[in-house]
Formats: C-alpha cells, structure tokens, sequence
C-alpha cells in the first residue's frame, strides 16, 4: 500500500539523498523545511555541507516537473513540496508559530486531513515524536542506515580446535583464539599471529589491544574500526602504530588525526575566537596528550618533532573534500558523524592510504544519533565482509583501575 511520508528537516541533514530511500511511495517536504535548511546552507561545517547537498538534490528534480505539482521518482515514488497559507484550519492554539517544528505538525495535521492514504511523520527527533504522538499523529525514525549494535561481531572468536573450524562462518580478517594461541583469517586462509608485539615501546596489554595492533600494522587492511569505551587505548595503540608505519617503516607520508568538532554552546569552529589550532585545542588534547607520552617513552622531544609537519592534526570540516593518498588518517570521536559523513570521508581517501576510525557509541554528542544510526557502527557493520576491513572491540579498561571502574559505575 502506498503511504505518505512527510519528511523533516534533520532527516534530510542526516541523509541529503533520504528521499529516494521510500520506494514507491509518497514523499512531502514541508515549505518551513526549505526555509529550515535555506538557513543552515551558511554554516561552514558538516551541517551546512548535508543542507547545500539536499538543496541541490531538490533543484535537481526541478528539472524533471513541478515540485509543488509532485514529481515522478525511477523508484516509482513521487516527491513534493507542499505549501499552506498561513491561517490554517489544522493550527492548534498551544502549537506555537514561531516553531519551525510546530508548522511541520500542523503540515501533518493537514495532510492527515485531507488524505485517504496512510501518513506519518519522519524524523530523527524524538521529543517532536512524542509531540506527534499527543497530536494523534503517526510518526517514525528514519531508519535506512540503521545498524544494530548489539548484533555486532567483536571481531574475534574462541574455538577449542582450530583444525575443524568452518570457514564459511568467518569474516575477512576476523581474529580467532584457540589454545592460548592467536590466528587471523585473511579470507582463504587461518594464520597464526605471534604475540611479541612491541611498537614504539608500546605492547599490547589484552587480546583486544593485540589484535587491534596487528590489524593497525597489516598492509593489506585499509580501514580499522575500533570500538570501546574510555580508557580502553584505542587512540594510544592507533597513534603507536601510526607512528611506526609512518616514521619507522616511511610507508605513509604523515599521520592525520582529526575528529567531529560537536559544536559549543551552539557555536560552530568558525566563529570561535583565535586561530585555528588554538580553536582546536579544547578537542585535540587528548591526541597531544598521547604523543607527549609517546614520543617521551622514545626520548624524542615533541615539540621539535611537530616542525616536520609529518604530524597533521586537523578540524574534520578542513579535510573535507581533500584526494588524500599515503596518508594513515585517525578519525576519532567517529560515533559523532552520521552515515552519510562516513561516506563522503571514506570515499575520498587516495590511493595507498589506511583509515581509522574511533568511538565510543555510547558516549554520542551530536543530535538525532544514537548507538545504533551513527557512522561508526555503520561503516563497521557495511564492511564487515570486506577483505579490506578490519573491526575490533575493546572491552577492558586500561587507563587505570579507577578510571575503569567510573566507566562501569557511573
């Protein structure tokens, strides 16, 4: 049965190309949208790029017919902008106007209305859900590029006999542990691994850190997901071995750490006072904190070292866009991008370059994510059975005995 979906502004920020993801049914965009996202298009950052984006796959099928006359999408679909006049029969009197989120209620209200077809609201925000729902209207998440966590391999097994082990059960590059001894499966074969790892005076404290090292340090793997809470070395164990496939081995040019720069007080980078790097700060000082340690543990003093630029520790928003070949790329903090933010970075990396990406997703900053819609969790379960991908979870804390047990209590 074909159906009504009214779309809402955060649907298409979080997927510029959400509105050919409904099959054949109908889609409508709220006038107050467009004015929502003519609004957002000037911010500098991820939310201004997704906004432009959705302008212009809407401009684009003006070519093909009338917006406000409803426009025939290849899946079968239609979309449509849909336009009221201000003094509707649908306004409720506690629905405030100045509400963009109010008039895409009263939208709904009226396509409700005056529609034999079934109508729901789509929208990534939870509170203008319950509000839908005290209106009587029916509403839902987007949940396309949903992905379920919980269902998520760690990347290693137990098995008591290696020997027999069915294959077909394995993903590329999953990590066994069989007799106190560790095995990678690289897609044809299981390898043994040995265990003397030391990288940058830096040895794996657990199973989890081992093999997220090893994958970190293999070649033939160009995207390492790790997922864990904090404290758990995800950032040391990754800038370890950055630093030795960048300075010790020379097999990438430099190292580039970056994160999601979850705006302040509402604040996007571009409007903070100083200069870049001193806007970066408040966000890096962790990945500083753990170079300071690191190049102290080699007697290698960091501040001179940082002159060779071989180093780059960058705003999300400025590598945006870059063709990035032999680089190994840190993206930390990656739980705070959506889906789409994901693929736009993934898919501009170069030639002979290695991804990272880091998180915690469920330690989210950024509205409309959750643990289960974020781009971490979305690109570690799309690429599970790629033989170019490599998904760990870390589990225990090794921080210290403190800070684990906060990450566990509070």
């Amino acid at each position: 049965m074909v159906k009504n979906f009214i779309l809402d502004t955060n649907v298409l920020i979080h997927d510029p190309k959400s509105i050919f993801e409904f099959e054949d049914n109908n889609i409508i965009i709220p006038l107050p949208v467009l004015e929502e996202l003519d609004n957002l298009k000037k911010y500098s950052g991820s939310l201004g790029k997704s906004a432009r984006d959705a302008i212009r796959e809407l401009d684009a099928l003006r070519k093909k017919g009338k917006l406000s006359e409803g426009v025939k999408l290849e899946n079968g679909g239609t979309i449509k902008v849909l336009s009221l006049p201000r003094n509707v029969p649908e306004k409720v009197d506690f629905l405030f106007e100045k509400y963009i989120d109010n008039w895409i209620l009263i939208y709904t209200l009226h396509v409700l209305k005056n529609s034999k077809i079934p109508t729901f609201l789509v929208t990534k925000d939870i509170n203008l859900r319950v509000k839908a729902d005290a209106l009587g209207i029916p509403s839902q998440d987007y949940l396309t590029d949903r992905s379920d966590l919980e269902n998520l391999s760690p990347g290693f097994f137990e098995t008591s006999n290696i020997e027999h082990i069915d294959k077909s059960t394995l993903f590329p590059n999953a990590y066994l542990i069989s007799k106190n001894k560790y095995y990678r499966f690289d897609g044809e074969n299981i390898i043994e691994i040995h265990k003397n790892l030391d990288v940058w005076h830096v040895k794996p404290r657990n199973k989890e850190q081992f093999f997220a090292m090893d994958a970190l340090l293999n070649d033939n793997i160009n995207l390492v997901s790790l997922i864990g809470m904090a404290g758990t070395g995800k950032t040391f164990i990754t800038l370890a071995c950055a630093l030795q496939k960048t300075i010790t081995e020379q097999r990438y040019e430099k190292i580039i750490v970056t994160k999601p720069l979850v705006a302040m007080g509402g604040k996007e980078i571009g409007f903070l006072p100083g200069s870049l790097e001193e806007k970066m700060r408040p966000w890096v000082s962790p990945v500083y904190d753990n170079l300071e340690y690191l190049f102290k543990l080699s007697n290698i003093n960091m501040k001179e070292f940082m002159k060779k630029d071989i180093i780059e520790i960058e705003a999300l928003t400025y590598i945006r866009g870059r063709s990035i070949p032999n680089q190994f790329i840190i993206i930390d903090e990656a739980q705070n991008l959506t889906p789409h933010e994901i693929k736009t970075i993934l898919t501009r990396a170069g030639e002979n370059s290695k991804v990272v990406l880091l998180g915690d997703p469920y330690q989210i900053d950024t509205p409309y994510l959750d643990k289960d819609s974020n781009g971490l969790v979305y690109a570690a379960t799309k690429f599970i059975n790629s033989r170019l991908s490599a998904h760990i979870v870390l589990t225990k804390g090794e921080r210290s005995p403190l800070a684990t047990e906060a990450a566990n209590l509070l």
